[in-house]
């Protein structure tokens, strides 16, 4: 027999018309004859009471299976040497649950039995079958042993979608969706990103309030059947691994999903995804990116950025800066176009300071950045780097 939660006794009222004649007669004489109405609300849809399930009831994958295993001698003589062995069988493998160290029973009496209890912490889908082998001895010495098979289906509980986010700034924003696609609603008690080696994750799935940091979805996390719910995480490479472009390049493991929930009676499930995959970026030869940049700045007056070179293929470059101010009047560069940056080694990058004057107000484009790599006579184009708002300080 299965051991599993009850649930509280569904209550249905009488309910009738109020002008009607009998109306109050047959309210009152039933309300006072059912056992399921509730206390102190007579039409709620829900007992006092609990009742236990009549069927096997849905096994989830990540639940703790547990069941409850009798062996009961029917007969009048007693038997001798019983030996209860419990395994599961899956697709995959045999599970031994009890009987593995255990000794034999010296004697069992009529209308006698040896009971049993097994847990078990469900870890894949599909069908499962419960293998119970009885081996006993009569009282004229002879051996005899039977089996019996149970088998259940193992169900999926939740459905995880990933996406992945790749920023500029090497960060990696993981967008992980759960959906509850059991037919009852659960309680999501702990849902936690456990990041490879090279990066380390920061959850966003929180704010900040009066009382301390609260969950963006309320202080109660649970699910309907069906629904769906988000989660956020930013996924920051390690100083070692930022370093090494040809590495980070290479990562494609980001980490694990922990996922820990509880049914509406309180039972327990818990799944781990797999190491989630994502498809790193190509950056080319060369990549740019600016470290510093200001968000506005003010109209008509110049302004500094700071930009990083980085060298991604696997020869050394001998690169020159050339900077155009042909993709719109509202950002004009400002200093020496056509400079050599000399020689740049696999994998080092460099940082120049450049500015702009900012000539148009509203939210301008910085591009035109050229490097042309003299070895090769390649010129490598690099636009729509930044956004900066320009604001006219007279109008502010």
């Amino acid at each position: 027999m299965r051991l599993t939660k009850p649930s509280l006794m569904q209550n249905h009222p009488l309910i009738g018309d109020s002008q009607d004649l009998p109306e109050d007669f047959m309210i009152r004489t039933s309300s006072g004859q059912t056992i399921t109405k509730p206390g102190e609300h007579s039409l709620f849809g829900l007992g006092d009471l609990l009742t236990l399930p009549q069927n096997f009831g849905n096994i989830f994958l990540g639940e703790t299976f547990a069941s409850y295993i009798s062996v009961h001698n029917d007969s009048n003589n007693p038997c001798k040497e019983i030996l209860l062995k419990v395994d599961l069988q899956t697709s995959s493998q045999r599970l031994m649950l009890s009987g593995a160290n255990s000794q034999p029973v010296d004697e069992l009496l009529p209308d006698h039995s040896i009971d049993d209890v097994i847990h078990h912490e469900v870890k894949e889908l599909g069908t499962h079958i419960l293998v119970c082998a009885v081996n006993y001895t009569t009282q004229t010495d002879e051996k005899l042993a039977f089996r019996k098979f149970f088998k259940f289906q193992v169900l999926k509980p939740l459905d995880v979608k990933t996406k992945f986010y790749n920023a500029e700034s090497d960060d990696v924003y993981l967008e992980a969706q759960i959906q509850n696609i059991t037919p009852g609603p659960i309680h999501m008690e702990f849902v936690s990103l456990d990041p490879s080696q090279q990066y380390t994750a920061t959850e966003l799935n929180s704010v900040d309030g009066k009382e301390g940091s609260d969950l963006v979805f309320g202080k109660v996390n649970y699910l309907s059947p069906m629904d769906t719910r988000q989660y956020l995480y930013c996924l920051t490479p390690k100083p070692e691994v930022y370093k090494e472009t040809k590495v980070l390049k290479g990562v494609t493991n980001i980490g694990k999903l922990d996922i820990v929930w509880k049914t509406n009676m309180g039972e327990k499930g818990r799944l781990q995804t797999s190491q989630l995959q994502r498809v790193a970026p190509g950056y080319g030869d060369i990549r740019v990116t600016l470290e510093t940049v200001p968000d506005t700045v003010p109209l008509q007056e110049t302004f500094e950025i700071v930009c990083r070179i980085t060298n991604c293929c696997e020869r050394t470059m001998d690169l020159s800066l050339v900077l155009q101010n042909t993709f719109g009047p509202g950002l004009l560069w400002c200093g020496v176009s056509g400079r050599q940056l000399g020689k740049l080694l696999q994998n080092d990058s460099i940082d120049l300071t450049l500015k702009l004057i900012a000539t148009i107000p509203g939210l301008q484009t910085i591009s035109g950045l050229r490097l042309t790599d003299n070895f090769l006579k390649r010129t490598y184009e690099h636009d729509e780097l930044a956004q900066v708002f320009v604001f006219s300080e007279h109008e502010s």
